[in-house]
C-alpha cells in the first residue's frame, strides 16, 4: 500500500475507535459515571499507554533516560490540561446537550490544534511567520486549508442539525435549555474545545520523543513491522498519564462527596439487573477503543511523514473523521429517528460537507507528496 494511502487508512481505523469508543457506556448499569469514567480512564489513559510502549517501542526504558525532559515534562502537562477537558465537556452536556457539545468541542478543537503544528512546524512557535509561510507556499497548501474550513463549516452544521434532532425529540411538555443555560453550556463548549485541541498540541510538544525512539529503532521490526512505525507510542505514557492525573483527581472527590467508590467492586443493593464483570468489560472496551484511536493515529502520522505530506494536518484529519464516522454510527444506532425533513436535510449537507473537506485535505496532501518527488 502506498504510504499516503496508508496513512488515511490508518487515520480512518483511529477514528472509527474514536466514533465507537463511548457506544459501551450505553451497556453499563448500577455504576455513577465517575466509577465507568475513572475504570475506562484508568486503562486508556494509563495502563495501555505504558503496555503498549514496552510491548512496541524497542528499548523504551533507555528511550526515557535520554529523550528530552522538557518533552516530556511539556507532554505531561498539557496531558494534565487535556482531562480538564473532559470534564468540561461531560459538564457541558447537561447544559446543551450532546450534539452541540460535540460539535462545537470538536470545531474548536480541529482549528486550533492544526494552527499550533502549522505555527510550530518543525522548529518552535518563535518562528511561526516563517513556519506558515513555508506551510503555505507548499504545492496543495490551498486546498489542505479548504478542505480544513469546509470541515468545520461541516462540524458546525452536524452539532446544529444535532440540536434540531434533540428538539425534535423532546418529550411533550419538555423545555429546551433555558438562556442563561446555554450560555454556561457554551461557555463550557469553548473550554472543552480548547483543552481537546492541547491533546494534540501535547502530541506535537512531544514530538522530540518519538524521534528518540525511532533512532532506537533503525533496522529493527516488531510483529515484522518496521518498529519506527510504533514511534508515537513513546509519547503517550507522558500525555495520557497527565489526562489520567486530573480526571482521577476529579473522580476520586466525586467518589469521595457521594460515596460511590464502593461500587467498584461491589453494585449497590437493588441493581438486580445491572451486572459488575459486564460494567467492567464495558469500561475496559472504551479505554482499549480509546488508547486504540491513538495508537493508529500515530501509524497515520508516521506514514504521511515518511513521503514529506502536511503532517501538520494529522489533527485535522482525525477531528473531521471523528464526527464524520460518528455521525454515521448514530444514523446505524436510529439515533436520527422521528425527525423533521429539515433536520434531515441539514444532516445530509453536514455530511456532504465533511465528506467534501475530508477529501479535499487528501488531495492537498497528494499534490504535497508529489512535489516532494
Amino acid at each position: 500500500m502506498p504510504p499516503l494511502a496508508a496513512s488515511i487508512f490508518f487515520h480512518a481505523i483511529g477514528a472509527t475507535a474514536a466514533a465507537c469508543c463511548y457506544v459501551p457506556q450505553k451497556k453499563v448499569q448500577g455504576w455513577s459515571w465517575q466509577s465507568y469514567w475513572l475504570t475506562q480512564a484508568a486503562f486508556c489513559w494509563l495502563l495501555l499507554p505504558i503496555i503498549g510502549a514496552f510491548l512496541t517501542v524497542p528499548d523504551f526504558w533507555q528511550v526515557v533516560q535520554t529523550a528530552p525532559r522538557s518533552a516530556m515534562l511539556h507532554s505531561f502537562l498539557l496531558g494534565a490540561a487535556y482531562g480538564i477537558g473532559g470534564t468540561a465537556f461531560g459538564v457541558a452536556i447537561r447544559y446543551v446537550g450532546f450534539s452541540i457539545t460535540y460539535a462545537a468541542a470538536i470545531g474548536v478543537s480541529t482549528v486550533m490544534g492544526t494552527a499550533y503544528a502549522i505555527a510550530k512546524g518543525g522548529t518552535s512557535l518563535a518562528d511561526a511567520g516563517a513556519n506558515i509561510h513555508a506551510f503555505l507556499a507548499k504545492t496543495g497548501a490551498q486546498w489542505v486549508v479548504i478542505g480544513i474550513a469546509i470541515g468545520v463549516v461541516g462540524v458546525i452544521f452536524c452539532g446544529l442539525a444535532g440540536r434540531w434532532k434533540e428538539r425534535d425529540q423532546l418529550p411533550a411538555g419538555t423545555t429546551a435549555p433555558a438562556g442563561n443555560n446555554l450560555l454556561i453550556g457554551l461557555g463550557l463548549c469553548l473550554l472543552a474545545g480548547v483543552l481537546s485541541a492541547v491533546y494534540g498540541i501535547s502530541l506535537t510538544e512531544g514530538a522530540p520523543i518519538a524521534k528518540v525512539a525511532e533512532a532506537h529503532a533503525v533496522g529493527r521490526t516488531v510483529l515484522g513491522i518496521d518498529a519506527a512505525t510504533f514511534c508515537s507510542n513513546a509519547i503517550y505514557p507522558f500525555s495520557n498519564s497527565g489526562a489520567f492525573l486530573t480526571t482521577a483527581i476529579y473522580c476520586l472527590f466525586l467518589h469521595r462527596k457521594h460515596k460511590t467508590i464502593g461500587e467498584i467492586v461491589a453494585l449497590p443493593e437493588g441493581k438486580e439487573k445491572a451486572s459488575l464483570p459486564v460494567n467492567w468489560a464495558m469500561a475496559i472496551l472504551t479505554g482499549c477503543l480509546w488508547y486504540g484511536q491513538f495508537f493508529f493515529y500515530g501509524f497515520g502520522h508516521f506514514y504521511i511523514m515518511k513521503v514529506a505530506g502536511f503532517e501538520q494536518t494529522c489533527w485535522a484529519i482525525h477531528m473531521i473523521l471523528l464526527i464524520l464516522l460518528g455521525t454515521l454510527i448514530g444514523v446505524v444506532f436510529k439515533e436520527w429517528k422521528n425527525c423533521r425533513p429539515r433536520t434531515y436535510g441539514l444532516l445530509t449537507l453536514a455530511l456532504a460537507l465533511l465528506i467534501c473537506g475530508k477529501l479535499l485535505l487528501d488531495y492537498g496532501n497528494y499534490l504535497g507528496t508529489q512535489a516532494h518527488h
